[in-house]
């Protein structure tokens, strides 16, 4: 008996120390995955805010002289009632030139972009593998990635049919030039996550374990408002209509918790209002308002838009067709489709009238969701890698991981060039 018991001990023992040693060993790694991608963010980080600087001086064409301006309280001839961006860069001017401050404030934001996608992926991508430090480190190399992809484009000309622009007409998930489109991004990822995250409860009702989350959308979601509303114009649209869709499918069966989670965008509803009192009014006797048409503005610059849309969204496309039945049941990826939808159908169908109808403004909206299909794509890509390849579906990964390549490349020679002083279109 007592020989039993001391094997017993014996054993507990040897696997609390095996238990100690994978702590160990797997704390190890989430310190040198951080060190890796800590490596990753700063060269980055170091690059853009060079890039940003640049853009101040005038050396490369941006909005950047008008931030500026906005930033120091003076009249910079353009309406920007969203302050956060412009607040943060003021806080940096207390020990910065403006027009560093106005670059770091740039670089800050879209650096926690980066953050925010490289803690999303690994939740989204680790349960799927066995942890290993190669496959942290592929997801820090993606997250950091994935903000320098562009759209398709042959990079010695335009040689596609009806496509007369590299950007203009295609767009890219990663407008360069548009510093608070890049401002904005951080909060917009955290508040499309958060929706998600809610989007297979909500209907269950406000519960303890959910309250938090919805504050948090609800703050999130404004905070992408209050430093540019353009992401928030086509969630707020694709929100609206999928909660209605289900509501509508249940028979209004659900229509208390659909109104708990409408509470959430009170303050961002109040918000826009601020926002958009002065933007759709005639000035200088030119007519003012939204105006409706197919493509009314999209095709001035671009003669082929069905060719725009697969140049812009190569890669998730791939993934799409290649993994339709996982697509199907991945929430984050059937929704980033749904934002697109919105996008697209606001850019395609939706313009300004006035002087305002050439800036093409609803363009910024379809750029998230371009930037969304290909966030969702690539965690979907990262999730089944391992499972395919051990199946022998190599080609099949190949294509989509050369699909990605492909936006990464023309990504890297597109920020280049913009680097070096080329038009961004």
């Amino acid at each position: 008996m007592e020989a039993g018991k001391k094997g017993a001990g014996n054993h507990g023992k040897r696997k609390e120390v095996h238990m100690e040693q994978a702590g160990r060993l797997q704390g190890n790694r989430r310190m040198a995955d951080a060190l890796i991608f800590l490596l990753l963010l700063t060269g980055v980080s170091a690059v853009t805010l060079l890039l940003f600087y640049r853009q101040t001086m005038g050396e490369i064409p941006s909005d950047m002289k008008a931030y500026i301006l906005e930033m120091q309280g003076l009249d910079s001839g353009y309406s920007f009632p969203y302050p956060l961006f412009f607040r943060l860069a003021a806080l940096l001017h207390l020990a910065a030139s403006p027009e560093m401050a106005v670059a770091l404030a740039t670089m800050l934001l879209n650096g926690l972009a980066m953050v925010v996608t490289k803690l999303a992926l690994n939740r989204l991508v680790l349960p799927h593998w066995q942890d290993g430090l190669w496959v942290r480190a592929l997801v820090s190399l993606m997250s950091v990635s994935l903000f320098f992809i562009s759209m398709l484009y042959t990079p010695r000309g335009i040689y596609l049919p009806g496509i007369h622009f590299r950007y203009l007409g295609v767009f890219t998930p990663n407008p360069f030039h548009n510093a608070t489109y890049m401002a904005a991004r951080p909060f917009a990822i955290l508040a499309f996550l958060w929706y998600v995250k809610l989007l297979p409860v909500y209907e269950q009702g406000i519960k303890e374990t959910t309250k938090r989350d919805y504050a948090l959308f609800s703050l999130f979601l404004l905070l992408a408002t209050m430093t540019k509303p353009s992401f928030t114009l086509v969630m707020v649209s694709t929100c609206g209509i999928l909660m209605l869709y289900r509501l509508i499918r249940t028979g209004f069966r659900g229509f208390v918790p659909a109104l708990q989670l409408g509470m959430c965008f009170v303050p961002t509803f109040l918000a826009l209002l601020y926002q958009y009192k002065g933007v759709f009014v005639p000035e200088g006797g030119e007519e003012g308002g939204v105006g409706f048409g197919f493509g009314e503005v999209w095709s001035r610059y671009c003669g082929l838009i069905p060719l725009a849309v697969c140049l812009a969204l190569g890669f998730p496309l791939a993934v799409l067709v290649l993994n339709y039945r996982e697509c199907r049941k991945n929430t984050l990826f059937r929704f980033s489709w749904m934002l697109y939808a919105v996008g697209f159908g606001e850019a395609f169908l939706m313009y300004e009238k006035g002087f305002r109808k050439q800036d093409f403004n609803f363009s910024w909206g379809y750029m998230y969701g371009i930037f969304f299909c290909h966030l969702a794509a690539l965690a979907v890509l990262l999730q089944v890698t391992g499972r395919d390849w051990k199946k022998g579906r190599k080609l099949l990964l190949g294509i989509q991981w050369a699909a990605w390549l492909c936006h990464v490349v023309c990504g890297i020679l597109y920020f280049r060039d913009y680097f070096c002083g080329s038009m961004y279109y």
